[in-house]
């Protein structure tokens, strides 16, 4: 390794892929990391472990104790034009106090990427707890996330509201209903939103209160799905709500959307107007939505919405820059050439890109670059939200010829946000 590089040495603690005997220690490390109580129960094991690939799980071990923790699994993510792209799930990433600052993480990411590009993976993912860290390892913010909360009360909406005016229905519905419709209409509408990610029976599962994790708090939500006029499921939504009152004997409950997925704008109308119809229900907090959701603008007075939280939300790293180009598609055609920098060694080159409406070729050239930028900043951008612009006036990317970020960007910019819902 050299002086520079972002994967230094953590001297003679040992990483490896996990044993199954391994499991409960290092359950026990991740609550460590995560400070949350440093136990493990082998019914929480009995549970965890048909979900885990031991394959894709490491740890780091001092004198048999692990100190650190780190799981990767196979996810697809939506590429702007709605291909799906391999990528590598990055998660329960954790470092014990006793061992901070001595290269685990940086051991444990190399690793990751080295198996990641044998098996082919285009990205990696993940959701960043702490936003300095995962920059030095080439991700870059790809997605944001908005979070509202409605003040029904001036929202200006009609207390007489009973449903869709469509022909449309919404229908209330159980957790063993929505396993079987709730992932066709996900899976319909990822195919449509760039920066959704698949979800696997798990998901499912720990999004209905099957199997819980012993230990886990869960409360039983409502679920509600909507239907077209044609009978087709193409929305629903999960929620849950408080039981508030104010001294008048007055409801002031605050309803909480879970999660809130549509495969047409109609769908997801509905679904709106019905959480904001439920009676009781003074206040509706939106969940996690792409910065330029429907839901302000449904409201007679967008101002009754006020933004609670505005942050970043899943991070991407190339693996594979002329895969990731070609996936997706592009604002307008042109072609521009690439310098991208990576202190890793694994995605750094030169690249010309040929990018139309209707997908690109990539490939590596020797010819003179139009832009110069660091591998995080292409994840960055990779999902079109993102400016060229904005990072050649921070200073994070150069522009060689003059007028090339303005070209990059009507390329790479998209009409609507990246959206990822999931926190993995």
């Amino acid at each position: 390794m050299t002086p520079d590089s972002p994967f230094p040495s953590s001297g003679g603690l040992a990483v490896r892929t996990l044993d199954e005997g391994d499991v409960p220690g290092w359950i026990r490390a991740l609550h460590t990391g995560f400070v949350r109580p440093p136990t493990t129960t082998p019914e929480e094991v009995a549970v965890r472990l048909p979900y885990y690939d031991l394959s894709r799980m490491r740890g780091a071990f001092d004198e048999g104790r692990c100190v650190a923790t780190f799981r990767s699994f196979a996810q697809e993510v939506t590429a702007v034009g709605g291909a799906p792209v391999a990528a590598t799930a990055v998660t329960n990433v954790s470092v014990s106090p006793t061992h901070r600052r001595r290269g685990l993480l940086s051991r444990l990411m190399a690793a990751e990427f080295a198996d990641a590009r044998e098996r082919g993976d285009v990205l990696a993912t993940l959701i960043a707890a702490e936003y300095p860290i995962y920059g030095r390892y080439g991700y870059g913010p790809a997605t944001s996330l908005t979070r509202w909360k409605v003040d029904l009360r001036r929202a200006g909406l009609d207390p007489n509201w009973s449903g869709p005016q469509d022909g449309g229905r919404v229908d209330l519905v159980d957790g063993d209903v929505l396993r079987e419709v709730g992932p066709a209409v996900y899976d319909r509408a990822r195919a449509l939103r760039h920066g959704m990610v698949s979800r696997g029976a798990r998901d499912w599962e720990r999004r209905t209160g099957r199997n819980p994790v012993p230990g886990e708090l869960w409360t039983e939500p409502f679920h509600a799905t909507y239907r077209s006029a044609a009978g087709a499921v193409e929305g629903y939504v999960t929620y849950a709500a408080d039981t508030a009152w104010d001294e008048g004997k007055q409801p002031l409950l605050t309803l909480t959307v879970r999660d809130l997925v549509a495969a047409t704008p109609a769908a997801e109308r509905a679904l709106w107007r019905y959480v904001c119809a439920i009676d009781w229900v003074t206040f509706v907090r939106s969940g996690d939505r792409a910065p330029d959701d429907l839901l302000p603008s449904l409201l007679p007075d967008p101002r009754a919405a006020r933004v609670e939280t505005q942050a970043d939300m899943m991070w991407v790293r190339v693996l594979d820059v002329v895969r990731a180009l070609e996936a997706r598609t592009y604002g307008t055609s042109g072609a521009l050439v690439l310098d991208v920098r990576d202190a890793a060694g694994l995605a750094g080159g030169r690249y010309r890109l040929d990018a139309s409406p209707e997908g690109a070729t990539c490939a590596p050239t020797p010819h003179a670059a139009d832009l110069v930028l660091d591998v995080g900043d292409l994840g960055a951008l990779y999902l079109g939200d993102g400016s060229v612009t904005r990072l050649v006036a921070l200073g994070r990317a150069e522009e060689a010829v003059p007028g090339a970020a303005a070209r990059a960007d009507l390329l790479l910019r998209t009409p609507r946000r990246a959206w990822c819902p999931d926190i993995f």
